[in-house]
């Protein structure tokens, strides 16, 4: 019995660091938010995990609204993220019900564009690119079931620090000569608000190797601006702010996942992107609020205290909603104004995990 509720926390284990985390996939500027409610055998006595995932995407797929712009591609103008990402995590398992655990990403994004420097009529692409210390998070889970062999239910509450730069520079090509400015929202390390995570985790073993999941995530971040300026032109005459906004963030997601022997097989569903407006303070500022609707294959390895999952999602739809911005524009102006963003068609995500059990 202690068997085979240990294997089957490393199951869930799986599903919740493999594919938890909430990625940005283009230049709606989703941060990382991966799990690391790895323990939750009901027979263990306290003990660490350690957590090691690469996730990497490439944005360059323009939508205004759900419509493509095919033109930005085809007239070589599109913005292009490369982001490449490590999330290191520990957590520890202080008994049955509770547990606690950290997670620090290290972030390295490269990024190419035309209108962001001498302008898309010039035809010259140059990069920018940021890299350090993301957002860390701190987080605590309560498991409500520990007893059930089945069903298996953790929530979660956390907090995000502002640990990582929200104002990373970089050099920018402008016609009267390089310019040290701000890099895009979409590639700062950092949002620069403190916020608090709330999540849960739901398993659900119909039979021996059959099983149906869901978890969800959402960052309540009620800063309004971080002080950061986007640009120096925004606002083209219009009151509105300059500053960066501190977004809130989420991410629903709903599968099942078939067990082979040591291998898992899993296909869901996935939700995820940055509201127009906080649901707690003011939502000021720039931003790219957007969804992202996703197919998520995965498959995972477990042996022993070792735990190695692979998942990538899959865009099906992707929508970039009206910010506040574009709605003040729009009421000020009387024409209908809506920003673009750059989405990402897949993600990979490669995650390893090893359990220090006594």
């Amino acid at each position: 019995m202690k068997l085979k509720l240990y294997y089957l926390s490393l199951v869930l284990a799986g599903v919740l660091l493999a594919n938890t985390e909430a990625a940005a996939q283009g230049c709606v500027a989703v941060r990382n938010m991966s799990s690391c409610a790895l323990e939750f055998d009901s027979t263990a006595s306290s003990s660490w995990q350690f957590s090691l995932n690469y996730r990497y995407f490439r944005s360059f797929r323009h939508f205004r609204g759900t419509h493509e712009e095919k033109n930005r591609v085809e007239d070589g103008t599109e913005v292009i993220n490369n982001d490449n990402s490590i999330l290191l995590g520990i957590s520890y398992t202080i008994n049955r019900r509770w547990s606690v655990s950290a997670t620090i990403p290290l972030i390295y994004i490269d990024r190419s564009s035309l209108y962001e420097h001498k302008g898309n009529n010039s035809g010259e692409r140059y990069h920018t690119s940021s890299q350090g210390l993301g957002d860390v998070r701190i987080t605590g889970y309560y498991t409500v079931l520990p007893h059930n062999q089945k069903t298996q239910l953790l929530v979660g509450l956390g907090v995000k620090l502002p640990t990582g730069n929200y104002n990373y520079k970089d050099e920018f090509h402008k016609a009267d000569g390089i310019q040290t400015l701000p890099v895009d929202q979409s590639i700062q390390p950092g949002d620069g608000g403190t916020g608090i995570i709330t999540e849960f985790d739901f398993l659900q073993k119909l039979s021996h190797k059959f099983a149906i999941y869901s978890t969800g995530v959402y960052l309540f971040n009620p800063r309004n601006t971080n002080g950061t300026l986007r640009s120096q032109n925004l606002t083209d005459g219009i009151p509105l702010s300059n500053e960066m906004s501190v977004c809130d963030q989420f991410q629903v997601r709903l599968g099942a996942r078939y067990s082979v022997n040591k291998l898992q097989f899993a296909l869901g569903g996935r939700y995820e992107g940055i509201p127009s407006e906080d649901i707690f303070g003011d939502s000021d500022g720039f931003r790219r609020p957007g969804r992202i609707l996703s197919v998520e294959p995965s498959v995972n390895y477990v042996t022993g205290k070792h735990f190695i999952g692979v998942n990538f999602p899959i865009a099906l739809a992707r929508n970039r909603t009206q910010s506040v911005i574009d709605k003040k524009r729009t009421e000020l102006s009387g024409n209908f104004t809506q920003g673009d963003a750059a989405f990402a068609d897949w993600l990979l995500s490669v995650t390893y995990a090893f359990r220090f059990a006594k």
